[in-house]
């Protein structure tokens, strides 16, 4: 293995401390860049983190004095603006400089999720029907919508602003809901069919050839029966909620015959439809007649050890640092169309 510098980009508020001793690694907010960045030098990889604020020509000034092979992007946003982590990319590809993740294409096409769909859509992929209420526009549901539907923030990830309250009943709490993403979250509005059901994951990793990993699930042990099974922020974020409700995430089991590679197939065809590269994570619900429909895709998902990705990787047979290992090689090997 060739030793590489690595130039590793973080958010600035999100650089571990040189001395971790005292923090519980499990929970630090930091987590994903510490297991990153510990896991690349313990690999032998030079690594120097560079925390970004909102002046991207830091990445310029530190490709002149240190000459990286490559840069480990773990940047979500710009200015605190997710539809911005494009332009991120975007510079990246400006200066040649290799880097990790996904084309900022494949993130514009898959951050708009109204966008998503309209593609996906074309190409015959199941998607749950929806409509877009854009900030300060009238709130009025078509008739081809029926309730219950989910209500979410057009471009953000990481379940921002989903809570049980997000699945509406009627047309009082769907413009509330709407007016609440609106107002908390600052952005537009997607409202699609709610589809009860099992929420899987499917990781997968390269460019022009892929690896699928296998079918995850988030499960839902200990959960009351009135609670909605959704990924809301506290199922995702919060360890104790996690706890009490017997939260966790793990291989699909007992999917009817051969459901988990149909899964994988129109994973695949998610990713090459949405121009994708590097690695993502697909997300799908399926229902109680084994029909499947694809959520979204996270072309920017959690890297941290022990979360999905990585777990599910394991399970396809790449231990961690084989898994960053191959990620650094599939950024060596993708080039903007048109640059050789």
């Amino acid at each position: 293995m060739r030793t590489l510098r690595v130039l590793a980009l973080l958010h600035d508020y999100l650089i571990p401390p040189d001395d971790v001793s005292g923090h519980d690694l499990a929970t630090v907010e930091w987590k994903t860049e510490y297991d990153v960045v510990s896991t690349l030098r313990d690999m032998g990889h030079e690594v120097q983190v560079l925390g970004i604020k909102d002046d991207l020509s830091v990445i310029r000034q530190a490709m002149e004095d240190w000459k990286p092979h490559i840069a480990f992007n773990l940047l979500e946003n710009l200015h605190e603006i997710a539809i911005f982590d494009q332009n991120v990319v975007s510079y990246l590809e400006l200066l040649r400089l290799p880097y990790t993740g996904c084309n900022s294409r494949g993130l514009m096409l898959s951050r708009d999720k109204a966008l998503t769909k309209m593609l996906l859509t074309y190409h015959r992929i199941p998607v749950a029907e929806s409509v877009v209420f854009r900030v300060g526009r009238a709130i009025h549901r078509p008739k081809r919508l029926s309730y219950p539907l989910i209500v979410k923030s057009l471009t953000q990830d990481a379940s921002i602003g989903i809570s049980q309250a997000s699945v509406v009943e009627d047309d009082a709490s769907l413009k509330e809901r709407v007016r609440f993403v609106h107002r908390s979250i600052g952005t537009d509005a997607i409202v699609e069919r709610y589809i009860e059901g099992r929420e899987l994951y499917v990781g997968i990793l390269g460019n022009l050839r892929l690896r699928v990993f296998p079918v995850w699930e988030l499960k839902f042990t200990k959960m009351p029966d009135d609670v909605r099974r959704i990924a809301t922020e506290r199922v995702k974020w919060s360890a104790k909620y996690q706890a009490k409700h017997g939260i966790t995430t793990g291989p699909a089991t007992d999917l009817p015959d051969g459901l988990a590679e149909q899964v994988q197939r129109l994973c695949r065809r998610v990713y090459r439809t949405l121009e994708l590269s590097g690695y993502a994570r697909i997300d799908l619900r399926v229902d109680a007649e084994g029909r499947v429909y694809v959520l979204e895709a996270n072309a920017n998902p959690q890297l941290a050890y022990g979360e999905d990705f990585a777990e599910s990787a394991e399970a396809a047979g790449y231990q961690y640092d084989t898994l960053l290992q191959d990620i650094l090689n599939t950024g060596l090997r993708w080039r903007p169309e048109g640059v050789g």
